[in-house]
């Protein structure tokens, strides 16, 4: 009875949880917390007095054993917790004092044993074996770092100047590396050696042999490692970096020597240059061997060498063959490698300009080629538009240089070139040309560029002007549309005082058509003109070219009709004086041939011919001379394009391709031709040698008064100004190309007429004369 209460007792003490629900059950007292308290051992455990020497004799044994790849008989946990039981017991200054003096033993050790090979074993096997002594101490040095962690980790933080395993490890390899050699001259030194070997090796794989990369990195990382790449390797390693592609660079410009295949040659360079860029980037990166932080340097003494030291030689060599072969992928190069030389690009566009105002001469001086000149620019001009566009990354300097080259080679011919725009584009607005209105568009563009590079712009102007009224009275314009357009687009580009004239000339046009069409609708005039339809054109003189006077004998048919005009438009316009144009009027003829009837299209010089024929079926030269009243030359021309060309209406005896003042002259009965309509061309309104001189001739009478209002303008203002400066202020205000002599003959013609006087006592200044 007395045992079973002890026992719930017991139960209840050994299970809190149930004590605990008891006292809720049966009391409201709160529970009394236990409190656990620890104590040390009252007497301090021994340690014995060999511990320490047996603890690093055990780790000496051991750690010389890592270093000798031979086995120990502790586990590396054993060997662990005997470092750490000696750094807990106050050794730990022992254990590194012992760490680092087995360390340095072992790296004199490895050291003796790649010193000791001779120096004539190749430099691969010289540095294999010292690649294999630095890859047994850094695994070693690894093993032996994981033993002594603790080490590491407590004594070596908490004592200053005292150095990581790691870190103390490479300082005695690096001691053992450089050892003795500070006492020796630098170039027999044993790191003398390795970095002479190492280089040796690099230049075999630049002259491409097969190299063991593997091992470069490896010692590489060694120099890394050590801590010595830059002041050991790298400094020479650039220097011969720099001599080896001294030597290739000269070597190979010499091989170019000066030919025709040198655009090739340069071409070949540029690419080797590239390749030896790409190269050296690939030796400083991921999968190369050299230090990062030394590709900026390497890459630099490359683009130096082979590209900065050569510019001059090989765009001398072969610049003009690249951009005449149209090698646009060695242009991009060379654009992209010269673009990392400080004025490689400037040497570039000199050239560029250069070429272009040599070829751009060639074709300008030219006289041969000026039937196709306009054409032959503007497809130069093109061509090297694409060509910057393609290997000059759309360069807007060298776009600039394209402009700037061929302003200054296309006024080098004076006057010329202008013409032959201004004839290109009356070719192009001509009739039968077979092109779009868009292509005609595109083309007007391209002449308006060229147009953009003359300095004499009012050559062009009398030019157009005189092709512009053929075209307009001829009626041979393709479209009005494209006339307005064009007109438009010189009106942005000079000014409207440049387009004032040719607007009237349209003006004019329009005028003729109104006046024509009020004239169709008098029923009493138009009963006059009888079955025949008369277009005259009104021109206001002053607008419109001037024309020599044409002599000749109207027949009487169409006198009849220009009297009947002149008398309408003079009730009309009362006071004016009318001038009839012979050489530029035309008619149709109606020809009776055995064959059929046919329309002859034909100047009024022509018809005028053709039309003595309905009297008379033969005539003489002499005959139609005096008949007509024109000139020797123009008959001779006229009769000309009537009996010697592919349509001959008149046949000439004796024959022949030339007319003579003896010919006879038959018309034609046998005529045929399989149009109805048929365009007889006229001789004469192709451009003669005398207008196109004539034409010329007005052009520089205008520049004179053009050079006189400047100076008088220029000394109005200044009111005196010495010669040089007047000079000076001309040639910056004169919009065409004018010589120092010229100017000087109009200040002296204007001294004459008294707009200037010489300053007294100074005969190089003028004084402007109110």
């Amino acid at each position: 009875m007395k045992t079973t209460p002890k026992r719930k007792l017991e139960q209840c003490a050994t299970n809190p949880a149930v004590s605990m629900m008891s006292s809720t059950a049966f009391s409201d007292a709160a529970p009394v917390p236990k409190k656990l308290s620890i104590k040390g051992f009252k007497v301090k455990p021994k340690v014995s007095e060999s511990f320490v020497s047996d603890s690093l004799s055990l780790l000496e044994a051991a750690v010389r054993s890592i270093q000798c790849q031979s086995g120990h008989p502790l586990s590396l946990e054993e060997l662990y917790k005997a470092c750490e039981h000696l750094c807990l017991h106050g050794s730990a200054s022992k254990v590194y004092s012992m760490l680092h003096s087995i360390c340095k033993d072992n790296t004199d050790v490895l050291m003796a044993r790649v010193r000791s090979l001779p120096t004539s074993t190749p430099n691969v096997e010289f540095l294999d074996a010292l690649n294999n002594e630095w890859l047994q101490f850094c695994r070693s040095q690894i093993m032996i770092r994981s033993i002594f962690l603790y080490l590491d980790r407590t004594y070596v933080i908490q004592t200053q100047g005292v150095k990581s395993i790691w870190d103390m490890g490479l300082d005695v390899f690096r001691l053992a590396f450089l050892e003795n050699d500070a006492m020796l001259d630098d170039s027999n030194s044993f790191k003398t050696r390795v970095v002479d070997a190492l280089l040796s090796v690099i230049e075999c794989e630049r002259t491409g042999q097969q190299t063991p990369t593997h091992l470069l990195k490896s010692l590489i990382s060694m120099f890394l490692e050590l801590g010595i790449y830059l002041t050991a390797f790298e400094t020479r390693f650039l220097g011969v970096t720099e001599s080896f592609y001294v030597s290739e660079g000269a070597r190979w410009i010499a091989d170019m020597g000066e030919g025709s295949l040198n655009g090739l040659a340069v071409g070949s360079y540029l690419a080797h240059a590239e390749k030896r860029i790409d190269e050296e980037k690939m030796r400083c990166g991921m999968t190369g061997y050299l230090s990062l932080a030394t590709r900026k340097s390497l890459v630099a003494i490359v683009e130096r060498i082979l590209i900065q030291t050569h510019i001059e030689s090989l765009l001398r060599k072969g610049f003009d063959d690249l951009i005449q072969n149209d090698q646009v992928e060695d242009l991009a190069r060379m654009y992209t490698l010269f673009s990392r030389a400080p004025s490689g690009l400037v040497n570039i566009r000199k050239c560029f300009g250069d070429y272009i105002a040599k070829v751009g001469l060639s074709i300008v001086n030219d006289v041969n080629r000026d039937p196709t000149m306009i054409l032959d620019l503007i497809a130069f001009k093109k061509r090297m538009e694409n060509l910057t566009n393609t290997a000059f990354a759309s360069s807007k300097e060298f776009m600039q240089v394209i402009r700037e080259s061929f302003e200054k080679f296309i006024n080098k011919r004076h006057n010329k070139p202008a013409e032959l725009i201004a004839k290109h584009v009356d070719s192009l607005m001509k009739t039968g040309k077979g092109i779009t209105e868009t292509e005609t568009e595109e083309v007007l563009d391209q002449c308006l560029a060229l147009f953009r590079f003359i300095h004499g712009k009012d050559v062009f102007e009398a030019f157009y002007k005189k092709d512009l009224a053929k075209r307009l009275l001829l009626g041979k314009s393709s479209s009005v549309d494209s006339e307005k357009s064009m007109l438009s687009k010189l009106k942005v580009e000079c000014g409207a005082a440049f387009t004032s004239k040719l607007e009237s000339m349209f003006k004019d046009i329009e005028t003729s058509k109104d006046f024509v069409t009020s004239f169709r609708e008098s029923p009493r005039l138009m009963t006059q003109l009888g079955s025949v339809e008369v277009y005259v054109n009104f021109l206001t003189a002053g607008m419109w070219p001037t024309y020599p006077p044409a002599p000749l004998t109207i027949p009487a048919e169409l006198e009849r009709l220009q009297t009947v005009y002149k008398d309408f438009y003079m009730s009309k316009h009362s006071g004016r004086r009318i001038t009839w144009q012979n050489q530029l009027g035309h008619c149709v003829l109606k020809g009776s041939f055995k064959k059929a009837t046919k329309e002859l299209s034909v100047s009024l010089f022509q018809s005028a011919v053709l039309l003595l024929f309905n009297d008379k079926p033969v005539l003489s030269y002499g005959e139609i001379l005096a008949a007509t009243n024109m000139e020797p030359k123009e008959l001779e021309r006229t009769l000309q394009s009537l009996a010697c060309g592919k349509l001959r209406v008149l046949t000439k005896e004796p024959k022949g391709r030339d007319v003579h003042s003896t010919d006879t002259f038959l018309f034609n009965h046998a005529f045929e031709n399989p149009l109805f309509r048929i365009k007889i061309n006229s001789i004469q309104m192709k451009e003669t040698v005398e207008e196109n001189k004539e034409t010329t001739e007005k052009v520089f009478a205008d520049r004179q008064y053009q050079v006189d209002a400047a100076i008088v303008r220029i000394m109005k203002a200044r009111k005196k100004l010495s010669h040089t400066l007047l000079i000076a202020e001309l040639f910056e205000q004169l919009k065409f190309p004018i010589k120092a002599p010229d100017l000087k003959k109009r200040i002296e013609s204007l001294i004459d007429r008294e707009y200037l006087e010489r300053e007294s006592g100074e005969s190089a200044a003028y004084v402007y004369l109110a």
